[in-house]
């Protein structure tokens, strides 16, 4: 059941980190848009240029936890990658207890005053002609920080169940 539970976590996790790489081919474009405007026709927008930054926020506050799930976060997998399977389980299951959660659940919560502030003016850009969604954007440090509890959760459920299985799930 465990397993089952991480499964379907795994799966949004894996929908929402799809979904948002997108946003890199459109960093690209948006980009060649803000240079063809400069440099051919002499003209420039700052909301698109804003946007290029938007993007490249939301592109990696909601992707981290799929990097987390595909195991492509930076670690010193020296030794992690020689260990069995249930040495790796341990370190898992202690790092995302002991270090992830308590970690997410913090910045969620220094961070939610922080989010509503900025909702209650519904803060826009400090530049004129800026994209208006400043506190939009804000809240993607909550998502970021869901979504990696999210994955901290199955990576629990996972760790438990191979532990469980005596090493080999």
């Amino acid at each position: 059941m465990m397993l089952s539970v991480a499964d379907k976590l795994e799966r949004f996790i894996a929908f929402t980190g799809r979904a948002v790489s997108w946003l890199a081919l459109a960093m690209v474009v948006v980009t060649f848009v803000v240079v063809v405007m400069r440099y051919l026709f002499d003209a420039g927008s700052i909301a698109l240029q804003e946007s290029v930054g938007y993007m490249h926020a939301v592109l990696f506050l909601v992707g981290a936890a799929w990097t987390l799930q595909q195991d492509a976060h930076v670690r010193v997998d020296i030794f992690y990658s020689r260990w069995q399977p249930r040495r790796r389980a341990w370190v898992d299951l202690l790092g995302s207890v002991l270090l992830l959660l308590p970690l997410m659940l913090f910045i969620a919560a220094v961070s939610w005053q922080y989010v509503a502030d900025s909702w209650q003016v519904l803060e826009g850009s400090r530049e004129a002609g800026g994209l208006p969604g400043v506190f939009i954007l804000k809240s993607f440090i909550l998502v970021m920080s869901a979504l990696l509890v999210i994955q901290a959760t199955a990576n629990v459920l996972k760790a438990l169940a191979t532990l469980a299985d005596g090493g080999s799930a």
